[in-house]
């Protein structure tokens, strides 16, 4: 038998030089491997409001959403699913993340950066899907 479905977020943000914000995950799942900020929706929380939070609390930086762009499954431990949807969102004032809440690091990287790193599943494929990651 399978679980619910959880809604979740996703956060792509860009700086002014065109890098990708990516945290290390701090807990399970895909501990230590790095990913986009974002996180679990909180009940009567709106998608939008969900990023914005998400985004703030694992690195400090305040965004505004642009669009959303696609959504992943991802099967949740103990059964369920994780249903992400995940948004183009921009920093409002361009800072340096601070890693924080359940995120072991947070930095923006370049396309090679990210490329070399060790990344949660699915997740350069989606940027190429999505039109965000050149091949």
């Amino acid at each position: 038998m399978t679980g619910p479905d959880i809604p979740c977020v996703g956060a792509i943000v860009r700086d002014h030089a065109g890098r990708i914000l990516l945290i290390q995950r701090g807990q399970p799942p895909a501990e230590g491997m790095w990913s986009l900020p974002g996180g679990r929706v909180e009940l009567g929380e709106s998608a939008e409001e969900a990023i914005v939070r998400e985004v703030r609390e694992e690195t400090g930086l305040d965004v505004a959403v642009i669009r959303e762009v696609g959504t992943v499954l991802r099967d949740a431990p103990g059964g369920g699913r994780y249903v992400i949807r995940d948004f183009l969102v921009e920093p409002i004032v361009h800072t340096t993340p601070i890693a924080a809440d359940d995120a072991r690091d947070a930095r923006f990287v370049t396309q090679e950066q990210l490329r070399a790193l060790p990344t949660t599943d699915g997740l350069i494929e989606a940027l190429h899907t999505w039109d965000l990651l050149p091949t």
